[in-house]
């Protein structure tokens, strides 16, 4: 498959927090076999977080999905069953003396665009909460956006 071909690979967990370390691993060799081993590490944390955050807050199955756009942008993104919009990110600063609640910061702090939206499908309700890492260099005038 050529580096520049789009690709995506959904995968379906429980809601087991054993399942948190199963993405990671999984989307550690994912991006291994499609050459971007320069995104793993952050990728995995992003992931970590968002799937964490699936599985810890809400009582159904997740799902975590990956695409490449093919372009140089690489979306992380979990899927889980609850509808309600997650709590907003506080400001990293403030999330570091917090035991609990930095996830949505880091993302915020580590992606170059992150969101949710609201999904309904066959009657299902749920979310998805997803990120961006970009592999092209940014240009001077690129801000980030939030």
């Amino acid at each position: 498959m050529p580096e520049n071909d789009p690709w995506e690979y959904s995968l379906y967990i429980p809601n087991d927090p054993r399942a948190v370390t199963v993405c990671r691993r999984t989307l550690r060799l994912i991006l291994t076999m499609h050459g971007l081993i320069g995104l793993v590490d952050v990728a995995e944390l992003l992931a970590t977080e968002l799937v964490g955050n699936a599985v810890r807050h809400t009582k159904g199955p997740a799902a975590l999905r990956v695409r490449w756009s093919g372009t140089g942008v690489l979306r992380l993104g979990a899927w889980d069953a609850d509808p309600s919009p997650p709590e907003p990110p506080q400001p990293f600063d403030r999330a570091l003396e917090r035991e609990d609640g930095r996830g949505l910061a880091m993302v915020r702090a580590c992606s170059d665009v992150w969101g949710w939206q609201p999904l309904s499908r066959f009657g299902n309700r749920g979310k998805y909460v997803w990120c961006e890492l970009g592999t092209a260099p940014q240009s001077a005038g690129h801000t980030r956006r939030e």
